[in-house]
């Protein structure tokens, strides 16, 4: 007789997403490899997913739905991935994405690192990486954390993308991320999105000293209906603001910022410069 594992939904979110999908499963009377042949992976991928040994992919989630019939509906696999997806984001981060998308501006402060929506892969990828080694994320959300912001970065490349304005503190491009080649690849792309014509790009350069106004990095977004929010983070949580008043004087700051800051064209120059010196 095989061999079969108890499960126990009570162990995390994967957990019970796998309990799950063996519950249904078994209910209708099929095999791992019934539903292996409904979904085309294989019944070792679907045993894994049902023990919690390989998290759920929005793919394989969404084939699940077609197989049980479950697409669209408020018992979709697709939304129970979803919940699991966010699981590895800051709390109230995922609050903050789903306004991003409506964006028509976004206005952006960061402070060490480049900006998650001018990322490139690598660059990413290491610092998810760095994440695992620390012992705060799984290199399975690791993976999706770094295929989340890929899909967050679609934003950029739609037909009509919203106007982005991007003050990094000089720290953002002089700080080496993954090795002197990874690094050069993005500022090479940081030069590429400072040619594109919705993209504002400018460094807030170490000689600003006590006029940076931010100690924290800082999301404004505008949306369709103008109006304006406010996003920041501390190292536990992300806020949304939306209070007028507040969101107001983040914005006046930020204003005061960017003025602080190089102009795009001497910003280009000195990502230029560091560049060269990376190569």
């Amino acid at each position: 007789m095989v061999n079969r594992k108890e499960l126990d939904p009570d162990g995390g979110p994967v957990a019970a997403y796998g309990a799950r999908l063996r519950r249904l499963r078994e209910d209708r009377g099929w095999t791992q490899e019934d539903l292996a042949t409904r979904t085309g992976y294989s019944s070792k991928h679907i045993s894994a997913v049902e023990t919690a040994r390989r998290s759920s992919t929005l793919s394989f989630s969404r084939v699940v739905d077609a197989a049980f019939g479950l697409t669209e509906t408020d018992q979709a696999f697709d939304r129970e991935w979803r919940k699991l997806r966010h699981g590895v984001l800051l709390e109230g981060f995922p609050e903050y994405v789903h306004q991003e998308r409506r964006a028509v501006e976004l206005r952006l402060f960061e402070i060490g690192i480049v900006p998650g929506l001018l990322q490139t892969p690598e660059y990413a990828q290491v610092l998810a990486a760095s994440s695992v080694g620390r012992g705060t994320i799984t290199a399975d959300q690791a993976a999706e954390r770094v295929a989340f912001l890929a899909e967050r970065q679609m934003l950029l490349e739609q037909q009509r993308p919203p106007t982005l304005f991007v003050v990094m503190d000089e720290s953002c491009i002089r700080r080496v991320v993954g090795g002197r080649e990874v690094m050069a690849a993005q500022l090479e792309r940081l030069l590429e999105f400072a040619t594109r014509p919705l993209t504002v790009l400018q460094v807030a350069p170490f000689g600003i000293g006590e006029r940076r106004p931010f100690d924290l990095p800082v999301n404004l977004v505008t949306l369709p209906d103008w109006s304006v929010l406010a996003y920041a983070e501390s190292q536990a949580q992300g806020h949304l603001e939306r209070e007028s008043g507040a969101v107001a004087s983040m914005l006046a700051s930020y204003h005061r910022l960017a003025a602080e800051s190089l102009s795009p064209a001497d910003t280009v120059a000195m990502i230029e410069e560091v560049r060269k010196g990376m190569l």
